[in-house]
């Protein structure tokens, strides 16, 4: 397909609607509607027993109820690095702290409409930080644990629905799961932040106040 035209119907500091025109290989034209989205990252806090993680209940007001979800934020800062965007929201948002950020992959989110792109990355070594919620829907919000053995239950049972983080912790799963001598290659560390290796003694106390999904 061939990239014709593009206008613009609407913009703002996150989104633009656009009419692209394309052409197809037997000279065809024929339009579609599509949503350009600056980006977004998406973290999954996984606890030193390499079993547990953690999640937040948050309401969305497209869907009108809360949902379960992973910690995720949009690429709204010009110039800043995807990883530092993923430090930056996982305290933001449950005020976490970690010493290790690992490759979890990429994924359009939902590549029918939107150019939407999301990267997903594991944190690891955690410690308390500041919470500090950039909105009415952050402030509101609740952290869980998960305990990644029962992923499939609860993915089954729809408690858990949110794509991105089904995919998430589906990719925490697969590296619980991978053989320890080989998940370096399949899981790269992409930055470290110094502090503890392994969660810190505030961490886990903090830790043990959290319910159970």
């Amino acid at each position: 397909m061939r990239k014709v035209s593009e206008t613009e119907k609407y913009s703002n500091s996150v989104i633009s609607l656009v009419t692209v025109k394309f052409e197809s290989p037997e000279g065809i034209t024929f339009e579609r509607e599509v949503i350009k989205h600056i980006g977004a990252v998406c973290v999954v806090p996984l606890l030193e027993d390499n079993r547990h993680v953690l999640v937040m209940s948050q309401f969305r007001a497209a869907m009108g109820r809360e949902l379960i979800e992973i910690v995720a934020g949009k690429r709204d800062v010009i110039g800043e690095a995807k990883e530092k965007t993923a430090l930056r929201e996982l305290e933001e948002e449950i005020g976490v702290r970690c010493a290790e950020l690992l490759d979890l992959g990429e994924f359009e989110n939902s590549p029918g409409f939107t150019d939407e792109h999301s990267h997903c990355f594991l944190a690891k070594s955690l410690s308390l930080g500041v919470k500090s919620p950039q909105s009415i829907e952050e402030k509101e919000s609740s952290i869980f644990a998960v305990d990644l053995y029962d992923l499939p239950r609860l993915i089954s049972e729809r408690v858990i629905t949110d794509g991105k983080t089904i995919i998430g912790l589906s990719r925490a799963r697969d590296y619980h799961f991978a053989d320890p001598n080989g998940r370096e290659s399949l899981f790269p560390i992409l930055a470290t932040n110094g502090g503890n290796s392994g969660d810190s003694p505030e961490f886990k106390g903090w830790f043990k106040s959290i319910n159970n999904l």
